[in-house]
Protein backbone atom coordinates (compact mmCIF):
# COMPACT_ATOMS: atom_id res chain seq x y z
CA UNK A 1 0.00 0.00 0.00
CA UNK A 2 1.31 3.38 -1.17
CA UNK A 3 1.90 5.99 1.88
CA UNK A 4 -0.29 8.81 1.41
CA UNK A 5 1.39 12.39 0.90
CA UNK A 6 0.30 15.43 3.17
CA UNK A 7 -1.41 17.27 0.25
CA UNK A 8 -3.42 13.58 -1.20
CA UNK A 9 -4.62 10.74 1.12
CA UNK A 10 -8.06 9.76 -0.21
CA UNK A 11 -9.91 7.87 -0.86
CA UNK A 12 -8.78 5.15 2.20
CA UNK A 13 -10.23 5.66 5.28
CA UNK A 14 -6.88 4.93 7.56
CA UNK A 15 -3.18 6.39 6.12
CA UNK A 16 -0.84 3.34 6.07
CA UNK A 17 1.16 5.51 8.42
CA UNK A 18 -1.70 6.36 11.01
CA UNK A 19 -2.76 2.16 10.75
CA UNK A 20 1.34 1.46 11.21
CA UNK A 21 1.09 3.80 14.55
CA UNK A 22 -1.77 2.65 15.77
CA UNK A 23 -0.49 -1.28 15.34
CA UNK A 24 2.76 -0.46 17.34
CA UNK A 25 1.19 1.24 20.25
CA UNK A 26 2.74 -0.50 22.75
CA UNK A 27 0.66 -3.17 24.51
CA UNK A 28 1.48 -2.30 28.23
CA UNK A 29 0.47 1.26 27.44
CA UNK A 30 -2.64 0.48 26.41
CA UNK A 31 -3.22 -1.68 29.37
CA UNK A 32 -2.22 0.44 31.79
CA UNK A 33 -4.57 3.15 30.47
CA UNK A 34 -7.16 4.33 32.89
CA UNK A 35 -8.98 7.09 31.30
CA UNK A 36 -12.14 6.37 29.99
CA UNK A 37 -12.83 7.46 26.02
CA UNK A 38 -16.70 7.01 26.24
CA UNK A 39 -18.25 9.69 26.63
CA UNK A 40 -15.38 11.90 27.03
CA UNK A 41 -15.68 15.61 27.46
CA UNK A 42 -13.72 18.33 26.68
CA UNK A 43 -13.42 19.05 30.44
CA UNK A 44 -12.71 15.32 31.28
CA UNK A 45 -10.18 15.33 28.20
CA UNK A 46 -8.38 18.28 30.14
CA UNK A 47 -8.25 17.22 32.97
CA UNK A 48 -6.70 13.92 32.36
CA UNK A 49 -3.88 15.67 30.40
CA UNK A 50 -2.98 17.92 32.91
CA UNK A 51 -2.86 14.95 35.77
CA UNK A 52 -0.61 13.39 33.49
CA UNK A 53 -2.80 10.29 32.68
CA UNK A 54 -3.69 10.93 29.05
CA UNK A 55 -1.79 12.59 26.16
CA UNK A 56 -3.00 13.61 22.94
CA UNK A 57 -1.24 10.84 21.12
CA UNK A 58 -2.59 7.97 22.89
CA UNK A 59 -6.42 9.59 22.86
CA UNK A 60 -6.00 9.78 18.73
CA UNK A 61 -4.61 6.40 19.10
CA UNK A 62 -7.92 5.04 20.95
CA UNK A 63 -10.28 6.93 18.58
CA UNK A 64 -8.19 5.42 15.88
CA UNK A 65 -8.81 1.95 17.40
CA UNK A 66 -13.04 2.81 17.53
CA UNK A 67 -13.07 4.06 13.72
CA UNK A 68 -10.78 1.35 12.95
CA UNK A 69 -13.20 -1.73 14.96
CA UNK A 70 -16.99 -0.06 13.94
CA UNK A 71 -16.44 2.36 10.77
CA UNK A 72 -16.20 -0.28 8.30
CA UNK A 73 -16.46 -3.48 10.23
CA UNK A 74 -18.23 -4.44 13.41
CA UNK A 75 -21.74 -2.25 12.76
CA UNK A 76 -20.28 -0.49 9.59
CA UNK A 77 -21.29 3.01 10.35
CA UNK A 78 -19.83 4.19 7.29
CA UNK A 79 -19.18 7.56 8.22
CA UNK A 80 -15.58 8.40 7.95
CA UNK A 81 -14.51 9.68 4.29
CA UNK A 82 -10.77 10.12 5.68
CA UNK A 83 -8.56 10.04 8.26
CA UNK A 84 -6.03 12.80 8.84
CA UNK A 85 -2.53 11.52 8.20
CA UNK A 86 -1.53 14.24 10.34
CA UNK A 87 -3.16 13.66 12.89
CA UNK A 88 -0.16 11.73 14.80
CA UNK A 89 1.97 14.60 14.05
CA UNK A 90 -0.42 17.17 15.23
CA UNK A 91 -1.05 15.14 18.63
CA UNK A 92 2.60 15.37 18.89
CA UNK A 93 3.20 18.76 18.39
CA UNK A 94 0.52 19.55 21.06
CA UNK A 95 1.87 17.38 23.64
CA UNK A 96 5.31 18.83 23.47
CA UNK A 97 3.09 21.93 24.10
CA UNK A 98 1.88 21.24 26.85
CA UNK A 99 4.66 20.10 28.82
CA UNK A 100 6.43 23.22 27.97
CA UNK A 101 4.06 25.95 28.59
CA UNK A 102 0.35 24.38 28.78
CA UNK A 103 -2.31 24.05 27.08
CA UNK A 104 -2.68 25.89 23.55
CA UNK A 105 -6.53 26.96 23.51
CA UNK A 106 -9.79 26.08 24.41
CA UNK A 107 -9.74 22.96 22.61
CA UNK A 108 -6.19 21.75 23.26
CA UNK A 109 -5.73 17.84 21.81
CA UNK A 110 -9.67 17.62 21.25
CA UNK A 111 -10.40 15.33 17.97
CA UNK A 112 -12.78 16.37 15.87
CA UNK A 113 -14.19 15.89 12.57
CA UNK A 114 -15.25 18.04 9.89
CA UNK A 115 -18.29 17.35 7.35
CA UNK A 116 -16.24 16.87 4.09
CA UNK A 117 -17.89 20.54 2.91
CA UNK A 118 -15.54 21.99 4.93
CA UNK A 119 -11.91 23.11 3.16
CA UNK A 120 -8.98 21.83 4.37
CA UNK A 121 -5.56 22.75 2.51
CA UNK A 122 -4.12 19.26 3.44
CA UNK A 123 -6.77 16.99 2.69
CA UNK A 124 -9.12 16.64 0.05
CA UNK A 125 -12.64 17.89 0.06
CA UNK A 126 -15.24 16.38 -1.84
CA UNK A 127 -18.68 17.19 -0.82
CA UNK A 128 -18.71 13.44 -0.50
CA UNK A 129 -19.10 13.20 -4.50
CA UNK A 130 -17.15 11.61 -7.05
CA UNK A 131 -17.17 14.63 -9.51
CA UNK A 132 -14.84 16.33 -6.72
CA UNK A 133 -13.00 13.21 -5.73
CA UNK A 134 -9.22 14.24 -4.77
CA UNK A 135 -10.06 17.85 -4.81
CA UNK A 136 -7.58 19.54 -2.61
CA UNK A 137 -8.35 23.54 -1.71
CA UNK A 138 -5.95 25.89 -1.72
CA UNK A 139 -6.98 27.33 1.98
CA UNK A 140 -8.23 26.27 4.92
CA UNK A 141 -11.80 27.14 5.61
CA UNK A 142 -12.13 30.26 8.02
CA UNK A 143 -13.40 28.25 10.75
CA UNK A 144 -10.71 25.22 10.21
CA UNK A 145 -8.50 28.03 10.90
CA UNK A 146 -10.45 28.67 14.11
CA UNK A 147 -10.10 25.37 15.21
CA UNK A 148 -6.66 24.24 14.38
CA UNK A 149 -5.59 28.21 16.39
CA UNK A 150 -7.96 26.83 19.31
CA UNK A 151 -5.71 23.45 19.84
CA UNK A 152 -7.98 21.22 18.36
CA UNK A 153 -6.89 18.14 16.16
CA UNK A 154 -8.77 17.48 12.73
CA UNK A 155 -9.38 13.61 13.28
CA UNK A 156 -11.20 12.81 9.92
CA UNK A 157 -13.25 14.26 7.42
CA UNK A 158 -16.94 12.31 7.32
CA UNK A 159 -19.66 11.74 4.94
CA UNK A 160 -22.85 13.88 4.25
CA UNK A 161 -25.44 13.41 1.97
CA UNK A 162 -23.70 14.25 -1.24
CA UNK A 163 -22.92 18.03 -1.39
CA UNK A 164 -25.22 18.59 1.63
CA UNK A 165 -28.03 18.95 -0.71
CA UNK A 166 -30.67 16.36 1.34
CA UNK A 167 -31.27 14.50 4.16
CA UNK A 168 -30.30 11.09 4.76
CA UNK A 169 -26.60 11.00 4.49
CA UNK A 170 -25.30 9.21 1.56
CA UNK A 171 -23.21 9.91 -0.92
CA UNK A 172 -21.76 8.71 -4.47
CA UNK A 173 -18.21 8.45 -2.75
CA UNK A 174 -19.01 6.87 0.70
CA UNK A 175 -22.51 5.32 0.20
CA UNK A 176 -24.74 5.16 3.18
CA UNK A 177 -24.12 6.15 6.90
CA UNK A 178 -26.21 4.67 9.20
CA UNK A 179 -27.91 5.26 12.31
CA UNK A 180 -25.64 3.57 15.38
CA UNK A 181 -29.15 3.22 17.43
CA UNK A 182 -30.99 1.40 14.53
CA UNK A 183 -28.57 0.31 12.03
CA UNK A 184 -32.23 -0.11 9.76
CA UNK A 185 -32.21 3.71 9.75
CA UNK A 186 -30.52 7.44 8.59
CA UNK A 187 -28.55 9.34 10.58
CA UNK A 188 -30.44 12.12 9.68
CA UNK A 189 -28.75 14.39 7.25
CA UNK A 190 -27.35 16.03 5.93
CA UNK A 191 -24.39 16.43 8.50
CA UNK A 192 -25.39 12.34 9.27
CA UNK A 193 -21.96 11.48 9.24
CA UNK A 194 -20.68 14.55 11.81
CA UNK A 195 -23.78 12.78 13.92
CA UNK A 196 -23.14 8.96 13.65
CA UNK A 197 -19.40 9.49 14.46
CA UNK A 198 -19.94 12.07 17.55
CA UNK A 199 -22.67 9.67 19.33
CA UNK A 200 -20.56 6.40 18.53
CA UNK A 201 -17.68 8.22 20.22
CA UNK A 202 -15.37 8.17 17.26
CA UNK A 203 -14.52 11.77 18.16
CA UNK A 204 -15.24 14.30 21.04
CA UNK A 205 -17.50 16.72 19.02
CA UNK A 206 -17.90 17.42 14.80
CA UNK A 207 -18.56 20.22 12.73
CA UNK A 208 -22.14 20.34 10.89
CA UNK A 209 -23.41 22.91 8.10
CA UNK A 210 -27.71 23.63 8.07
CA UNK A 211 -29.27 24.63 4.89
CA UNK A 212 -32.72 23.50 6.36
CA UNK A 213 -32.64 20.94 9.23
CA UNK A 214 -28.81 19.37 8.87
CA UNK A 215 -27.05 20.51 12.39
CA UNK A 216 -30.01 19.60 14.32
CA UNK A 217 -31.84 16.23 12.36
CA UNK A 218 -28.02 14.44 13.07
CA UNK A 219 -28.24 15.86 16.55
CA UNK A 220 -32.12 14.75 17.44
CA UNK A 221 -31.01 11.25 15.04
CA UNK A 222 -28.18 10.79 17.42
CA UNK A 223 -28.84 11.86 20.88
CA UNK A 224 -26.53 14.45 20.67
CA UNK A 225 -26.68 18.50 21.00
CA UNK A 226 -26.78 20.70 17.66
CA UNK A 227 -26.42 24.65 17.45
CA UNK A 228 -27.55 26.43 14.29
CA UNK A 229 -26.35 29.59 15.19
CA UNK A 230 -27.82 33.18 14.11
CA UNK A 231 -26.66 33.58 10.34
CA UNK A 232 -23.55 35.72 10.67
CA UNK A 233 -22.36 34.47 13.79
CA UNK A 234 -20.14 31.81 12.22
CA UNK A 235 -18.42 31.99 9.02
CA UNK A 236 -19.45 30.16 5.38
CA UNK A 237 -15.83 31.43 4.04
CA UNK A 238 -14.33 27.78 2.42
CA UNK A 239 -17.38 25.58 2.64
CA UNK A 240 -18.96 24.37 -0.66
CA UNK A 241 -21.76 26.58 -0.30
CA UNK A 242 -25.91 26.00 -1.41
CA UNK A 243 -27.29 28.92 -0.03
CA UNK A 244 -26.07 32.04 1.01
CA UNK A 245 -29.44 33.27 2.78
CA UNK A 246 -29.84 29.97 4.74
CA UNK A 247 -26.55 28.04 5.41
CA UNK A 248 -24.40 28.11 8.25
CA UNK A 249 -22.23 26.07 10.32
CA UNK A 250 -22.16 25.18 13.99
CA UNK A 251 -21.41 22.55 16.58
CA UNK A 252 -22.26 18.65 17.11
CA UNK A 253 -21.06 17.41 20.44
CA UNK A 254 -22.27 15.14 22.87
CA UNK A 255 -23.13 18.24 25.49
CA UNK A 256 -24.15 21.31 25.41
CA UNK A 257 -21.23 22.58 26.97
CA UNK A 258 -18.66 21.10 24.73
CA UNK A 259 -21.45 22.25 21.96
CA UNK A 260 -21.15 25.82 23.76
CA UNK A 261 -16.88 25.56 23.55
CA UNK A 262 -16.72 25.10 20.06
CA UNK A 263 -18.89 28.01 18.68
CA UNK A 264 -17.03 29.92 20.69
CA UNK A 265 -14.11 28.70 18.91
CA UNK A 266 -15.20 29.42 15.70
CA UNK A 267 -17.85 32.48 15.79
CA UNK A 268 -16.66 36.19 14.55
CA UNK A 269 -16.07 38.24 12.01
CA UNK A 270 -14.61 36.81 8.57
CA UNK A 271 -13.90 39.66 5.81
CA UNK A 272 -14.23 36.85 3.36
CA UNK A 273 -17.98 36.23 4.20
CA UNK A 274 -19.39 39.66 5.19
CA UNK A 275 -22.62 38.31 6.43
CA UNK A 276 -20.85 38.04 9.53
CA UNK A 277 -19.94 41.28 10.41
CA UNK A 278 -23.23 41.67 11.83
CA UNK A 279 -22.22 39.35 14.79
CA UNK A 280 -19.77 42.12 15.68
CA UNK A 281 -20.75 43.38 18.99
CA UNK A 282 -23.20 40.25 19.61
CA UNK A 283 -20.14 37.52 20.49
CA UNK A 284 -20.31 36.55 24.05
CA UNK A 285 -18.34 33.70 25.53
CA UNK A 286 -21.01 30.89 25.44
CA UNK A 287 -19.24 28.53 27.66
CA UNK A 288 -20.26 31.36 30.52
CA UNK A 289 -24.09 30.65 30.03
CA UNK A 290 -24.11 26.92 31.66
CA UNK A 291 -26.52 27.56 34.32
CA UNK A 292 -28.26 24.32 36.29
CA UNK A 293 -30.70 26.86 37.17
CA UNK A 294 -31.77 28.20 33.73
CA UNK A 295 -35.34 26.99 32.98
CA UNK A 296 -36.38 28.37 36.72
CA UNK A 297 -38.63 31.25 35.62
CA UNK A 298 -37.85 31.20 31.70
CA UNK A 299 -41.01 31.55 29.29
CA UNK A 300 -41.38 28.95 26.41
CA UNK A 301 -43.50 28.85 23.89
CA UNK A 302 -44.87 25.43 23.02
CA UNK A 303 -45.55 25.78 19.06
CA UNK A 304 -48.50 23.16 18.64
CA UNK A 305 -48.77 23.39 14.80
CA UNK A 306 -45.15 21.72 15.03
CA UNK A 307 -46.45 18.65 16.66
CA UNK A 308 -47.96 15.68 14.66
CA UNK A 309 -51.41 14.04 15.45
CA UNK A 310 -51.22 10.54 13.72
CA UNK A 311 -50.04 7.17 15.28
CA UNK A 312 -46.66 7.83 13.67
CA UNK A 313 -46.17 10.84 15.97
CA UNK A 314 -46.65 9.21 19.26
CA UNK A 315 -43.37 8.45 20.61
CA UNK A 316 -41.92 11.48 19.24
CA UNK A 317 -45.07 13.36 20.98
CA UNK A 318 -44.84 11.60 24.09
CA UNK A 319 -41.11 12.26 24.87
CA UNK A 320 -41.32 15.88 23.72
CA UNK A 321 -44.09 16.79 25.94
CA UNK A 322 -42.54 14.90 28.85
CA UNK A 323 -39.71 16.80 27.95
CA UNK A 324 -42.04 20.09 28.39
CA UNK A 325 -43.41 18.92 31.64
CA UNK A 326 -39.91 18.51 33.08
CA UNK A 327 -39.26 22.00 32.50
CA UNK A 328 -42.02 23.15 34.34
CA UNK A 329 -41.41 21.31 36.94
CA UNK A 330 -38.01 23.00 36.94
CA UNK A 331 -39.65 26.36 37.22
CA UNK A 332 -40.21 26.81 33.51
CA UNK A 333 -43.63 28.48 32.37
CA UNK A 334 -44.91 27.14 29.27
CA UNK A 335 -47.03 28.78 26.95
CA UNK A 336 -49.27 27.15 24.25
CA UNK A 337 -48.72 29.16 20.86
CA UNK A 338 -51.43 28.12 18.50
CA UNK A 339 -50.25 29.84 15.77
CA UNK A 340 -51.14 28.06 12.37
CA UNK A 341 -47.48 28.13 11.10
CA UNK A 342 -47.21 24.71 8.47
CA UNK A 343 -43.48 23.72 8.42
CA UNK A 344 -44.00 22.02 5.07
CA UNK A 345 -45.50 24.92 3.53
CA UNK A 346 -42.72 27.20 5.23
CA UNK A 347 -40.09 24.62 3.11
CA UNK A 348 -42.22 24.80 -0.65
CA UNK A 349 -42.74 28.55 -0.12
CA UNK A 350 -39.66 30.29 1.71
CA UNK A 351 -36.62 28.07 0.94
CA UNK A 352 -34.27 29.83 -1.36
CA UNK A 353 -31.56 27.30 -1.63
CA UNK A 354 -32.32 26.02 -5.17
CA UNK A 355 -32.63 29.51 -6.26
CA UNK A 356 -29.09 30.26 -5.10
CA UNK A 357 -27.21 27.39 -5.66
CA UNK A 358 -25.76 27.25 -9.26
CA UNK A 359 -23.83 30.71 -9.03
CA UNK A 360 -22.77 29.70 -5.63
CA UNK A 361 -21.40 26.51 -6.69
CA UNK A 362 -19.83 27.48 -9.73
CA UNK A 363 -18.51 30.65 -7.89
CA UNK A 364 -16.70 28.17 -5.30
CA UNK A 365 -15.24 25.19 -8.16
CA UNK A 366 -13.85 28.07 -10.42
CA UNK A 367 -11.93 29.33 -7.41
CA UNK A 368 -10.21 26.28 -6.94
CA UNK A 369 -8.25 26.68 -9.82
CA UNK A 370 -7.43 24.87 -12.76
CA UNK A 371 -6.44 21.56 -11.19
CA UNK A 372 -10.17 21.22 -9.84
CA UNK A 373 -11.98 18.27 -11.29
CA UNK A 374 -14.56 20.15 -12.32
CA UNK A 375 -15.74 23.89 -12.85
CA UNK A 376 -19.36 24.22 -12.96
CA UNK A 377 -22.90 22.50 -11.99
CA UNK A 378 -23.35 21.73 -15.20
CA UNK A 379 -20.43 19.70 -15.66
CA UNK A 380 -21.27 17.96 -12.30
CA UNK A 381 -24.46 16.72 -13.96
CA UNK A 382 -22.93 15.84 -17.25
CA UNK A 383 -20.39 13.96 -15.75
CA UNK A 384 -22.77 11.72 -13.54
CA UNK A 385 -20.68 11.20 -10.96
CA UNK A 386 -22.77 12.01 -8.23
CA UNK A 387 -25.43 10.02 -6.62
CA UNK A 388 -28.82 9.35 -7.96
CA UNK A 389 -31.00 10.88 -4.97
CA UNK A 390 -29.85 14.61 -6.01
CA UNK A 391 -30.65 14.50 -9.33
CA UNK A 392 -34.00 16.25 -8.53
CA UNK A 393 -32.08 19.36 -6.86
CA UNK A 394 -29.84 19.39 -9.23
CA UNK A 395 -32.58 20.01 -12.30
CA UNK A 396 -34.69 22.29 -9.58
CA UNK A 397 -31.17 24.58 -9.25
CA UNK A 398 -30.84 24.66 -12.78
CA UNK A 399 -34.32 25.90 -13.76
CA UNK A 400 -34.53 28.17 -10.59
CA UNK A 401 -31.70 30.29 -10.99
CA UNK A 402 -33.20 32.62 -13.16
CA UNK A 403 -36.82 32.68 -11.32
CA UNK A 404 -36.03 36.23 -10.01
CA UNK A 405 -39.38 37.18 -9.38
CA UNK A 406 -39.61 33.70 -7.58
CA UNK A 407 -36.63 34.55 -5.39
CA UNK A 408 -37.96 37.92 -4.61
CA UNK A 409 -41.16 36.42 -3.27
CA UNK A 410 -39.92 34.10 -1.15
CA UNK A 411 -36.90 36.60 0.79
CA UNK A 412 -39.97 38.94 1.25
CA UNK A 413 -41.55 35.86 2.74
CA UNK A 414 -38.73 34.90 4.61
CA UNK A 415 -38.74 38.73 6.14
CA UNK A 416 -42.94 38.36 6.89
CA UNK A 417 -41.44 34.99 8.77
CA UNK A 418 -39.26 36.96 10.83
CA UNK A 419 -41.58 39.30 12.28
CA UNK A 420 -44.45 37.15 13.01
CA UNK A 421 -42.01 34.72 14.85
CA UNK A 422 -40.68 37.75 16.94
CA UNK A 423 -44.47 39.20 17.26
CA UNK A 424 -45.20 36.07 18.96
CA UNK A 425 -41.77 36.01 21.44
CA UNK A 426 -43.18 40.13 22.15
CA UNK A 427 -46.50 39.27 22.58
CA UNK A 428 -46.04 36.09 25.23
CA UNK A 429 -43.05 37.31 26.99
CA UNK A 430 -40.74 34.44 25.35
CA UNK A 431 -37.21 33.75 25.85
CA UNK A 432 -37.90 30.37 23.24
CA UNK A 433 -39.58 28.40 21.12
CA UNK A 434 -40.00 24.77 22.02
CA UNK A 435 -41.05 21.60 19.84
CA UNK A 436 -39.71 18.61 18.60
CA UNK A 437 -36.91 19.10 15.51
CA UNK A 438 -38.78 15.99 13.68
CA UNK A 439 -42.44 15.20 14.34
CA UNK A 440 -41.92 11.54 13.52
CA UNK A 441 -38.22 9.27 13.84
CA UNK A 442 -35.80 9.58 12.16
CA UNK A 443 -36.77 7.65 8.65
CA UNK A 444 -35.47 3.95 7.55
CA UNK A 445 -32.57 3.51 5.08
CA UNK A 446 -34.15 3.73 1.42
CA UNK A 447 -36.67 6.43 2.63
CA UNK A 448 -36.20 10.17 2.11
CA UNK A 449 -36.89 12.27 5.78
CA UNK A 450 -40.42 13.66 6.31
CA UNK A 451 -42.08 16.27 8.66
CA UNK A 452 -38.91 17.83 10.07
CA UNK A 453 -39.32 20.90 11.72
CA UNK A 454 -35.87 23.10 11.03
CA UNK A 455 -37.03 25.26 8.23
CA UNK A 456 -38.51 28.14 10.69
CA UNK A 457 -34.63 28.89 11.91
CA UNK A 458 -33.26 28.21 8.45
CA UNK A 459 -36.09 30.83 6.88
CA UNK A 460 -35.64 33.53 9.89
CA UNK A 461 -31.88 32.81 10.50
CA UNK A 462 -32.83 32.56 14.11
CA UNK A 463 -30.58 30.84 16.43
CA UNK A 464 -31.32 27.19 17.88
CA UNK A 465 -30.46 24.41 19.77
CA UNK A 466 -31.30 20.50 19.73
CA UNK A 467 -30.74 18.35 23.02
CA UNK A 468 -31.92 15.05 23.54
CA UNK A 469 -35.13 14.30 24.94
CA UNK A 470 -35.25 10.99 24.95
CA UNK A 471 -35.56 7.64 22.98
CA UNK A 472 -38.97 5.97 21.61
CA UNK A 473 -39.65 2.29 23.20
CA UNK A 474 -36.67 -0.66 22.13
CA UNK A 475 -37.74 -2.72 19.37
CA UNK A 476 -36.56 -4.87 16.59
CA UNK A 477 -33.44 -3.01 15.52
CA UNK A 478 -33.32 0.00 18.33
CA UNK A 479 -32.12 -2.08 21.38
CA UNK A 480 -32.37 1.05 23.30
CA UNK A 481 -35.04 2.79 21.19
CA UNK A 482 -34.27 5.90 18.21
CA UNK A 483 -33.39 9.02 19.87
CA UNK A 484 -35.77 12.16 19.77
CA UNK A 485 -34.45 15.57 20.25
CA UNK A 486 -36.16 18.74 21.36
CA UNK A 487 -35.58 22.07 19.61
CA UNK A 488 -35.11 25.70 21.38
CA UNK A 489 -35.40 28.24 19.04
CA UNK A 490 -34.85 32.07 20.16
CA UNK A 491 -34.41 35.61 18.69
CA UNK A 492 -31.21 36.85 16.22
CA UNK A 493 -28.02 36.86 18.74
CA UNK A 494 -29.92 34.98 21.84
CA UNK A 495 -27.68 32.10 21.73
CA UNK A 496 -26.22 32.75 25.52
CA UNK A 497 -30.07 31.85 26.32
CA UNK A 498 -30.56 29.10 24.01
CA UNK A 499 -27.22 27.68 25.92
CA UNK A 500 -28.29 28.39 29.29
CA UNK A 501 -32.02 26.80 28.84
CA UNK A 502 -30.62 23.51 27.27
CA UNK A 503 -28.00 22.97 29.92
CA UNK A 504 -30.43 23.06 32.42
CA UNK A 505 -32.91 20.96 30.91
CA UNK A 506 -29.87 18.69 29.86
CA UNK A 507 -28.34 18.55 33.22
CA UNK A 508 -31.91 17.88 34.44
CA UNK A 509 -32.86 15.00 32.76
CA UNK A 510 -29.56 13.59 31.30
CA UNK A 511 -30.91 11.71 28.64
CA UNK A 512 -28.07 11.32 26.36
CA UNK A 513 -27.11 7.25 26.07
CA UNK A 514 -24.34 6.10 23.66
CA UNK A 515 -25.59 3.30 21.23
CA UNK A 516 -25.10 -0.39 21.98
CA UNK A 517 -23.56 -0.90 18.85
CA UNK A 518 -20.77 0.38 19.50
CA UNK A 519 -19.36 -1.05 22.65
CA UNK A 520 -15.95 -0.01 24.50
CA UNK A 521 -13.18 -1.96 23.18
CA UNK A 522 -10.95 -3.95 25.12
CA UNK A 523 -7.51 -3.22 25.83
CA UNK A 524 -5.27 -3.35 22.77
Amino acid sequence: MEIPSKKYAFPLVFASTLMLWLVLTPISEAQNETFMIEEATIASIHAAMKGGELTAQRLVRMYLARIEAYDQTGPSLNAVILVNPDAATRAAELDLRLEQSGLAGTLHGIPIFLKDNVDTDDMPTTGGSLSLEGSIPLDDAFIVKRLREAGAIVLAKVNLHELATRGVTRSSLRGQTLNPYDLSRTPGGSSGGTGAAVAANFGVMGIGTDTVNSIRSPASANSLVGIRPTLGLVSRGGIIPVSSTQVTAGPIARTVEDAAKMLDAIAGYDPDDLVTARSVGHTVRLAGFLDKEGLNGARVGVLESFFGAGPEHEAVNRAVRGAIETMEEMGAIAVSIDEPINPDALVAELSVHAHEYQDLLDGYLSALGPEAPVGSLEQIVRSGRHDPSIAGFFESALTSADDVVGYQERLAGRTRLQDMVLGIMAAHRLDALVFPHQRRLTVPIGDDQVERNGILGAATGFPSIVVPAGFSSPAGSAPIGVPIGIKFLGRPWAESTLVELAYAFEQATKYRRPPESVPPLSPR
